[in-house]
């Protein structure tokens, strides 16, 4: 069962609990799930009782354990367990396991992996003035949005409805993908930073460690293919890829997140945790020395390769470029 697969599921338990009166709420159009995390237990786990306790008018606590048998006996569940104030963690049964299965979704979907429907049919007005920020802003919703299944209408009518705070100066002598990098990444109350410290290729750059991390990846599967061996989705169980796995299931979130909030810079500074957590990895990837490729390289090439993916995905989205070679 893939998160998405797992994520209908929860969605139908919601509303047989809705349709037999246990809860009185309206059902969400998708829930997310994402690996546990501290506390939590199972391959998956999803807040959704959270989300729903308040207009339920239960504790979360509550509205989990009501949702907790509508869980039990799907197929392709094992135990659902409710832990904190109302997390509910989810144990597959005869599937594929969570990593694995999670970067087969990635695979198949590609650089459009996360893409929903949470805005389909919408039409988001967006109103800015006219300025270089702003202007750039406006550009990345509409791909943002479109990818949730909206659409985007710019204009300058007033009042304005999206006024990020602008730059000191002209971000155009850094180059068109630095230029949106130092407009897109900071949260539309922050005043952006027009330096030269977006250009410099070493690790305090998020811009470089982002690229960087999506260029090594691209690497590896080179490299892989002159040792001959391809990758194929498996188990990582013999180093600590938590970070890496949760915030490749949470892509998702953070592009539905970006477009309803009209913030690309969720999505910019997603992209950095992503970087950050498959970077330390990938120096394990490849065999060493005298090793031969077996079983554990090729699904460590295919989680990072995976990775680089969501991360070209990601910075296609903000109109940026992900080069192959840095």
């Amino acid at each position: 069962m893939t998160p998405v697969e797992l994520s209908r599921t929860v969605l139908r338990a919601v509303r047989r609990a809705v349709d037999e009166g246990a809860l009185s709420v309206a059902v969400p159009e998708r829930v997310v799930v994402t690996v546990p995390g501290p506390g939590g237990c199972g391959d998956y786990a999803t807040n959704v009782a959270l989300q729903l306790a308040r207009p339920a008018g239960q504790p979360a606590h509550r509205v989990a354990e009501i949702l907790r048998p509508h869980l039990v006996g799907e197929d392709g569940v094992g135990d659902v367990v409710v832990t904190g104030p109302g997390f509910i963690n989810i144990s597959l049964r005869g599937a594929a396991e969570p990593v694995a299965a999670l970067v087969r979704e990635i695979r198949e979907q590609g650089p459009v992996y996360g893409h929903g429907d949470a805005l389909a049919g919408q039409v988001v007005e967006v109103r800015v003035p006219y300025e270089a920020r702003a202007e750039v802003v406006a550009d990345a919703l509409v791909r943002i949005v479109a990818a949730q299944g909206g659409r985007v209408e710019i204009d300058h009518r007033e009042p304005v409805n999206l006024r990020p705070v602008p730059a000191p100066e002209d971000p155009a002598p850094l180059g068109p993908d630095a230029a949106r990098w130092a407009l897109l990444h900071p949260a539309a109350h922050d005043r952006p930073r027009i330096t030269a410290d977006h250009l410099v290729q070493r690790e305090g750059n998020p811009l470089f460690r982002v690229r960087y991390a999506h260029a090594r990846t691209r690497a590896l599967g080179r490299n892989a293919a002159r040792l001959g061996f391809e990758a194929d989705p498996g188990e990582v169980t013999d180093l600590d890829v938590r970070d890496l796995v949760t915030a490749l299931a949470d892509h998702p979130r953070i592009l539905t997140a970006a477009a309803t909030h009209r913030a690309p810079d969720r999505l910019a500074r997603h992209l950095v945790t992503l970087a950050d957590a498959v970077l330390p990895f990938l120096p394990a990837v490849l065999p060493r020395g005298e090793e031969k490729p077996s079983a554990t390289h090729r699904a460590r090439l295919a989680l990072a390769e995976a990775a680089g993916t969501v991360l070209a995905g990601g910075l296609s989205l903000l109109g940026i470029d992900a080069p192959d070679h840095l």
